[in-house]
């Protein structure tokens, strides 16, 4: 089965994580769509979150948390991998839970992130390890052989001998290749050659309290570093610094999108650099958080940050886009609609339409009342062919495309789409509820291809 959700974004240099390549043009034709789940080439949504993309042998994989559907312990970290960027392989859980300790069963497992250590010519993976209730965080480290191979865990990353108790934790590779942790409230950690350690902390009073999720990448002279405050899996507007050392000092410089718009509902994780020549893109990925059905729902945000000078912009939502133009995309143009709107908030209550083709996409409205929406999809002997749960929550009301199917067999097929009953809820440390209040699903559009 093939997938539709199609990428063309690729790496040339280091100017974060460990991609190496100099020059690579991205292929023509190629839409990226924001906010719905992704499909792998054998029809299996795309479950990698708080991610990183690294170019390495002719190849880019993709890291990220294997989330579930059911529980918030550490489920591995899992990799994907591409020629081309354009159709994803699942390759494998390449740290998997561990049979105790930091990266054991009933621990959280999140934000990995993978370096190339050009001293040792291991791979280097980073994490955040916590208990359930985070309170016992732990900067973790594990190494293998090979980009793809399983990961051993070695322990707490150190710094002067101590383990490092931060969260949300993210990498930086630079130009020269020294490679840096990065942590929440603004600590950022040189690390050792071998990148096993930690040797030299800096500690600038502009970043402290700064937030959690930092994503670091340079343009010329100037570092910028991201943020997101601290709203548990909720969005918020995110914001970011720069400076022209590592080192500091920092400057505040405000948000990068729209303010009020939550980062088009998501939260940074990663810059990663397209280079063309002289002709550089930064492109922001950024997590769509959906709790509890993080697995199947969560989704991502990759768009094109506009820089110039010190000013970093995402400067409007695209929901399809080509990369290799850089320009917005009207899925509409090659689709044709099949159904219309309906919308409710009955448990079990649900719309069913008939259609034929190879592929089916939702249009609806998102807002702070929608539950989780089951959608299935049978072909024309009834056999069921897709079962899976898609958000209709965000806190800021959005109306677009919600899901597109993988690319089906032609067919004649029946799309369902029923209210699950559920939807997303979460607290943070102080036992502030976040979510939904509701559970409606609203449908605005239905079309086919």
């Amino acid at each position: 089965m093939k997938r539709i959700l199609f990428f063309a974004l690729i790496c040339a240099m280091t100017a974060l994580g460990a991609c190496r390549t100099s020059n690579e043009k991205l292929s023509d034709g190629s839409v990226l769509v924001n906010g719905v789940p992704w499909y792998d080439i054998d029809g299996t949504v795309v479950n990698s979150h708080g991610s990183c993309i690294v170019k390495d042998g002719g190849r880019y994989w993709l890291f990220g948390e294997y989330k579930s559907d059911t529980t918030n312990a550490f489920s591995g970290f899992v990799c994907y991998s591409s020629s081309n960027l354009i159709d994803w392989r699942f390759e494998r859980v390449v740290l998997p839970v561990q049979p105790d300790g930091l990266m054991g069963s009933n621990r959280v497992g999140e934000r990995v992130k993978v370096m190339h250590c050009k001293k040792t010519r291991k791979y280097v993976m980073f994490m955040h390890s916590d208990d359930m209730g985070y309170m016992d965080p732990h900067t973790c480290v594990a190494i293998a052989d090979s980009i793809n191979g399983v990961y051993d865990f070695i322990g707490p990353l150190t710094y002067h001998g101590e383990p490092i108790h931060k969260w949300d934790i993210g990498t930086f590779q630079d130009q020269d290749g020294t490679g840096y942790l990065l942590a929440h409230h603004g600590p950022i950690y040189r690390l050792s050659d071998d990148y096993l350690t930690a040797d030299t902390l800096y500690l600038d009073p502009e970043l402290a309290h700064s937030g959690e999720s930092p994503a670091l990448f340079r343009h010329r002279d100037t570092y910028f570093i991201m943020y997101s405050n601290l709203t548990s899996w909720e969005r918020n507007d995110n914001f970011y610094f720069t400076s022209k050392n590592i080192a500091g000092p920092w400057k505040r410089q405000g948000l990068f999108c729209p303010e009020g718009t939550m980062t088009y509902n998501s939260q940074c994780t990663y810059v990663y650099p397209i280079i063309n020549g002289d002709d550089t893109t930064f492109i922001y990925l950024g997590d769509r958080w959906s709790y509890p059905h993080q697995a199947t729902s969560a989704t991502q945000v990759w768009l094109p940050l506009t820089v110039e000078g010190e000013s970093l912009s995402i400067p409007e939502f695209w929901e399809a886009w080509n990369p290799a133009a850089r320009k917005p995309e009207d899925m509409t143009r090659t689709t044709e609609k099949v159904g219309g709107l309906w919308k409710s908030n009955e448990a079990g209550k649900q719309y069913s339409i008939p259609f034929k083709g190879r592929q089916a996409l939702i249009y609806g409205h998102s807002d702070k009342h929608g539950g989780y929406a089951r959608i299935t999809i049978t072909n024309s002997k009834g056999e069921e062919y897709l079962n899976t749960l898609v958000d209709f929550y965000s806190l800021v009301p959005h109306d677009g495309l919600l899901y597109v199917s993988p690319v089906l067999p032609e067919d004649h097929y029946t799309l369902t789409i029923a209210v699950n009953g559920d939807h997303t809820e979460f607290y943070n440390k102080k036992g502030n509820r976040f979510g939904s209040d509701d559970y409606w699903v609203i449908v605005t559009e239905i079309r086919r291809k």
